[in-house]
């Protein structure tokens, strides 16, 4: 039985990252660098505002209490940058119908991944929503950018080698990511200790004495 824990991984750091990786690389392969710099700098675009979002909360305490808002989920941006731009690379070959229905495929398995980030009590709707729209933004803007640009017909058994990728979620230990940005946000922000959520969901604003151990307890 799959286990809701088991689809969580799927958006965690180490296999969307090497998820994105392989889709650049095999870009790079076809001769499209163009296209590789392009889904490299949206993909670490998205990283780049999730963890600032992240950030701010962590060492400043800045937030949105009224939706419950610490930072973007970053597995809910993950999955969705991610996984809907390998089935439309996978599939770009096919009536475009059937590309559709791909590219649609793997939205959804990018919001049931979200949708498990809430179950698991890992991320609020607020940051589960606007990590899936983040997301959904860099893989409609790739895929966009890739219907003008690209000049080639990729390898289909060559690109579905990156489906590997994520064959070992389910057995991949989470990345401490969570850790690690934290303990970077304290070092710049010269406190002990985070900001927890928890504060924030009882104070008018987040105050900046709210200073305890991250209360998530989950990684990003």
């Amino acid at each position: 039985m799959i286990h809701w824990i088991h689809i969580t991984r799927f958006g965690d750091f180490t296999i969307m990252s090497l998820a994105a990786f392989a889709v650049a690389t095999w870009l790079l392969v076809e001769d499209e660098r163009r296209l590789a710099l392009w889904w490299s700098v949206l993909f670490v675009g998205g990283m780049a505002i999730v963890a600032l979002t992240k950030m701010a909360f962590i060492g400043w305490g800045i937030g949105i209490h009224t939706l419950d808002f610490t930072g973007f989920s970053g597995h809910s941006m993950r999955a969705t940058a991610v996984i809907p731009v390998m089935f439309y690379l996978i599939f770009q070959r096919a009536p475009s119908f059937v590309r559709s229905c791909g590219v649609l495929f793997g939205f959804a398995l990018a919001v049931l991944i979200g949708i498990s980030r809430l179950i698991l009590h890992a991320h609020s709707v607020s940051e589960v929503v606007s990590g899936t729209l983040l997301g959904g933004l860099i893989s409609i803007s790739f895929m966009w950018i890739a219907g003008s640009l690209r000049k080639h017909v990729f390898n289909r058994l060559r690109l579905s080698l990156m489906l590997l990728a994520l064959l070992p979620a389910p057995y991949v230990q989470p990345a401490p990511t969570q850790r690690w940005l934290t303990n970077v946000t304290l070092f710049f922000a010269g406190h002990d200790k985070p900001h927890l959520r928890a504060a924030c969901r009882e104070a008018p604003s987040c105050p900046a004495d709210a200073h305890e151990g991250n209360d998530e307890g989950a990684d990003s």
